[in-house]
């Protein structure tokens, strides 16, 4: 079946790779044989985001793949301001440090980006030259002058996520939305069994830039029923304005099956609407269920507390895993963040709901990890 098929989140061809690194003891504890580790740490709009992955040598075919630590420092870099930018550097440096000094990840197993949604923030606020000084007062701080800190854009961050985040058994029928902080972006292969063509999906909408328009719209009164009406608001706008085009524009809805939504809020919806399968990295969810999600957002938040979703669990151990991921959803998301977030996928997965035809709607939990393994496939292969 397709959901087990997701579950797998199988690595693109990195497998191939046969070299080892070498893991201090007591840092990190691979779980393979004959496995290479790789670390990914991207710039976004909301932070810092640290992935480091285990690639086992079958992992195309067995999914021997594991997640060692991923981890995040929320910066709000996409605010360019002078605080948010020493913060976001404090960030990148003190990941980059944990990878190589800590976790004794070597230098050129280390892959740095800038990730498209900061990319087109700042261009539109007209930021980028502190984009780029971010970038030098990085390799400045590590001395490393030629450290490779490439700035992704849309397309190729959106194209490396589908290659990261789809098996290929389901390359060619799944459109792949990845809702960011800043901007979302997706899209998926048009032509049989064709990699090179790939059909872009963006929105300058995202959970961070959501938050931030109904907040602006507040006028400073962030109470509750206040932002719940503003956020209403924009995300009327931002359907009737942006989405109803996007979706339509992209030609997806009557090529792809299937309907994938990876991203931070896929990841704490998922986690919050189901935690009794906290040990799936891929749940599978219908268009009803996310619309009483959003309601039990607003009126029924406590609901959604790491004591009371534990509370299902019918084993100690299970419990306090539950207990553990929830709160670190709520350590992320506040209330209003996850209502943002959660309101655009909404929005966006109301276009593909339709009483003629049935798609099938997943959320990814461990998206964050695409873009790392087929970056490394990418770079390693020039």
């Amino acid at each position: 079946m397709l959901h087990k098929i997701f579950r797998q989140l199988v690595l693109p061809v990195v497998f191939l790779l046969t070299s080892l690194v070498t893991v201090a003891q007591n840092t990190v504890q691979p779980k393979y044989n004959n496995s290479s580790i790789y670390t990914g740490i991207e710039v976004g709009s909301k932070g810092v985001k640290m992935s480091i992955i285990e690639i086992g040598k079958n992992a195309q075919s067995t999914g021997a793949f594991n997640i060692i630590k991923d981890t995040s420092v929320n910066t709000d870099f996409i605010s360019f301001s002078q605080p948010t930018f020493n913060a976001t550097l404090d960030g990148l440096y003190g990941l980059y440090t944990k990878a190589t000094k800590d976790l004794k990840v070597p230098s050129k197993r280390v892959f740095t980006v800038i990730s498209s949604g900061v990319k087109m923030q700042a261009e539109k606020d007209q930021k980028t030259s502190m984009v780029r000084q971010l970038i030098d007062s990085f390799r400045n701080r590590i001395n490393e002058p030629e450290r490779m800190v490439e700035i992704v854009d849309v397309m190729q961050e959106a194209r490396l996520s589908h290659l990261g985040i789809v098996p290929d058994k389901r390359r060619f029928t799944t459109f792949l939305i990845d809702i960011g902080s800043g901007n979302t972006k997706g899209g998926f292969f048009p032509d049989g069994m064709n990699t090179s063509n790939f059909k872009l999906f963006q929105l300058n909408w995202g959970t961070k830039s959501t938050f931030n328009e109904a907040e602006k719209r507040c006028d400073g009164d962030m109470s509750m029923s206040n932002f719940g009406k503003n956020l209403s608001r924009v995300l009327m706008n931002a359907e009737n304005a942006d989405i109803i085009y996007a979706v339509n524009s992209s030609g997806a809805y009557p090529l792809s099956d299937n309907i994938a939504v990876s991203g931070g809020i896929a990841w704490a919806t998922a986690t919050l609407m189901h935690p009794e399968l906290i040990d799936n990295p891929v749940i599978s969810i219908t268009f009803d269920e996310l619309v009483k999600f959003n309601e039990k957002l607003v009126n029924n938040f406590g609901a959604l507390s790491a004591d009371f979703l534990s509370s299902v669990a019918d084993r100690p151990d299970l419990k306090e895993q539950i207990k553990q991921e929830v709160a670190r959803v709520h350590k992320v998301f506040d209330q209003k963040s996850l209502m943002s977030g959660a309101g655009l996928l909404w929005k966006i997965m109301r276009q593909f709901e339709s009483a003629f035809e049935t798609k099938q709607f997943y959320l990814v939990k461990n998206g964050q990890v695409g873009w790392v393994s087929a970056y490394v496939d990418q770079t390693i292969s020039k």
